[in-house]
């Protein structure tokens, strides 16, 4: 494999008849990538979808962005790889793009590379038609503020993980629009609690070194605060290298294979966000995790996390620091409560937020396009 390509892709079942070329934009290490398409990899290959992944970053780019690193020279590359493969590869029947198939390249070049003839589905699991439309340079937002509306509007079929985003696709007039969440495979997390060595509870958090800086460090004192009042800790998954755990924060680095035993050995989970237009496009996946391993939940009442999050029942909304310290302080100080509204998380995950329940469902939407053929690409 050439150096600047694609470093993952899999030919999944090459016995099947209809051919699907996954192009996302990370491997398993990029979250968007690993839960919004790359778990239905199995129940894709059992609806008799031949697969092939082919993603646009490698983990080398990942792994440089997590530590603060910018990968310039290595993008050309990223580009020529993907490039290579829509123009010189066998054509599939069915396209799956991650939110767009060249980031930061105008619609009229896409358009272009993308084979004719074929049907392409568009997911998004944020509002990614933000960072064009309300980016700071007005050439950026004249060259590329439509941009992911013209993807939407060329789809067979809009995969949204919540409303926000449906709707902007509906406006974009896109053709066929399904809301799909973020969900997790209820048989991976379970709610097998996993107490700490000094049995301390713990306020926890997961996520990326971006989404810390942004959403979690500026509630730290509230956090802070509450876990010295009741002797807990906050264990914070996935904050960067600069984030230094202490008395009361305990920092975790992510990796797939410990992300749920980390879960595990937390007691709230929580997910604070500002009321921001990129927020707005989030799929609250925090608040699924924890609340299928079983915990109860605070988070900021913004998009869907309201939705997700039944205040008094399987957790609490809280906007203000007051509102956080008073949510915190009532489940710290009660274990009991605890347990019954993370019994509800459990309960709500099974039967909304699965891939048990959507698995069969996506399969069922992605061969219905391979089917019709329509293209928006004719």
């Amino acid at each position: 494999m050439d150096s600047f390509g694609c470093l993952f892709r899999r030919k999944w079942n090459r016995k099947s008849s209809m051919r699907l070329l996954i192009l996302s934009r990370y491997s398993r290490l990029g979250a968007s990538s690993r839960l919004r398409t790359l778990s239905y990899l199995p129940v894709l290959v059992k609806s008799n979808f031949d697969v092939d992944v082919a993603p646009f970053f490698d983990d080398a780019y990942l792994s440089g962005l997590y530590a603060g690193k910018k990968a310039t020279l290595a993008t050309l590359g990223y580009f020529t790889s993907r490039l290579r493969r829509l123009l010189f590869e066998k054509r599939p029947d069915l396209i799956w793009i991650e939110k767009e198939a060249f980031p930061w390249l105008p619609w009229i070049l896409e358009k272009a590379v993308l084979p004719r003839n074929v049907p392409f589905v568009a997911d998004y699991d944020d509002a990614v038609f933000h960072r064009y439309d309300l980016h700071r340079s007005s050439v950026v937002r004249t060259l590329l503020g439509r941009k992911i509306d013209n993807v939407m509007e060329a789809s067979a079929l809009v995969l949204a993980g919540n409303r926000y985003l449906a709707d902007r696709a509906v406006s974009a007039g896109a053709k066929t629009v399904e809301i799909i969440p973020t969900v997790v495979d209820v048989d991976m997390y379970f709610t097998a609690k996993r107490p700490a060595a000094d049995k301390r509870p713990r306020i926890g958090w997961i996520g990326s070194p971006s989404t810390w800086t942004d959403y979690l460090l500026p509630l730290l004192p509230v956090l802070t605060a509450s876990a010295t009042k009741h002797d807990a800790r906050i264990r914070a998954v996935g904050a960067p290298g600069t984030a230094k755990s202490g008395d009361r924060l305990e920092v975790l680095p992510w990796a797939e294979e410990t992300e749920v035993p980390s879960i595990q050995g937390m007691d709230i989970g929580v997910m604070p966000l500002d009321d921001s237009p990129w927020a707005q496009g989030k799929c609250g996946y925090k608040l699924i995790q924890y609340m299928a391993c079983g915990l109860p939940v605070v988070a900021s009442p913004v998009g869907v996390n309201s939705q997700i999050v039944e205040h008094g029942v399987n957790g609490f909304l809280a906007q203000t620091d007051a509102e956080w310290a008073r949510a915190l302080d009532t489940l710290l100080g009660d274990a009991e409560l605890r347990h019954r509204m993370g019994a509800a998380g459990r309960r709500k995950v099974e039967r909304y937020y699965s891939l048990q329940v959507y698995g069969p469902r996506v399969a069922g939407l992605l061969m219905d396009v391979a089917r019709s053929g329509w293209s928006g690409l004719r």
